[in-house]
């Protein structure tokens, strides 16, 4: 099996070593950059299995970096912030970033946060793509008002029958909506199911990853009818997905 490919992006030297004696000493094979360039140089070799990224670039913006990355990739983002940016670690995973690291850090922490990263991303990795105008098979795939969904293959098919790309924390909270139909789910529910971190009342995460999960399978993102708000508690999902493999007398 061939070793996986890590771009660490900062532009602290001392850091980016650190991190390429950490993970080279795990079996990873570590790419360097320090600027956007040094990224778009790297994925042009080739597209790496997963990314570390420090939103403090010196005089570029990270989030910046991620956006562009995420444009045309969906390689695994590890975040890298301050203790105290609250406000960009919120952009970055609205951005589309799986997982963030706040400095100081741990190496074993990296580590750790790698190896879940990757497995998430492998587990929920697509089969080789159809084109999209193929008319897909209803074996495994879940409806849900009109979208066809493929868990095991992290395939989500519009209600015109297009292809819907989905981030990893895009598909991970769908799925836990899948699993929980009609139950009211908290904040601090949601982000334990989904493998985030401590939710706090300032933490807009979820409500971020929510909002960008509407508006790729609600009708009308303005009203929404599948992710509802549950006042004073979180969010719920509506509706019960239904298996393509039968036809169910009761739908609701």
């Amino acid at each position: 099996m061939p070793q996986k490919r890590v771009l660490v992006v900062d532009d602290d030297a001392k850091i980016r070593t650190l991190l390429r004696r950490c993970l080279e000493g795990d079996g990873y094979v570590v790419d360097e950059a320090a600027n956007s360039q040094d990224v778009r140089d790297a994925f042009a070799d080739g597209v790496p299995h997963l990314v570390t990224l420090d939103l403090n670039l010196g005089d570029e913006d990270g989030l910046n970096v991620a956006r562009e990355i995420r444009r045309d990739h969906d390689v695994p983002i590890i975040m890298l912030t301050g203790k105290d940016d609250v406000i960009d670690r919120v952009v970055g995973l609205e951005l589309g970033a799986d997982d963030y690291l706040t400095k100081p850090f741990h190496v074993r922490e990296v580590l750790a946060r790698v190896h879940s990263v990757l497995r998430r991303s492998e587990r929920h990795a697509p089969v080789a793509a159809e084109p999209a105008s193929t008319e897909p098979t209803n074996e495994g795939l879940l409806d849900l008002d009109g979208l066809k969904i493929g868990l095991d293959r992290m395939l989500l098919i519009d209600r015109a029958g297009q292809h819907c790309e989905l981030t990893t924390a895009d598909f991970k909270l769908l799925t836990v909506f899948l699993n929980n139909p009609k139950k009211p789910l908290s904040r601090d529910r949601l982000m334990d199911l989904i493998g985030g971190h401590d939710w706090t009342p300032l933490d807009r995460t979820i409500d971020n990853q929510v909002a960008r999960l509407r508006k790729k399978i609600e009708r009308d993102v303005s009203r929404p009818i599948l992710i509802k708000t549950v006042r004073g508690i979180g969010y719920m999902l509506a509706e019960r997905a239904v298996d393509q493999g039968f036809v169910s007398s009761n739908t609701a």
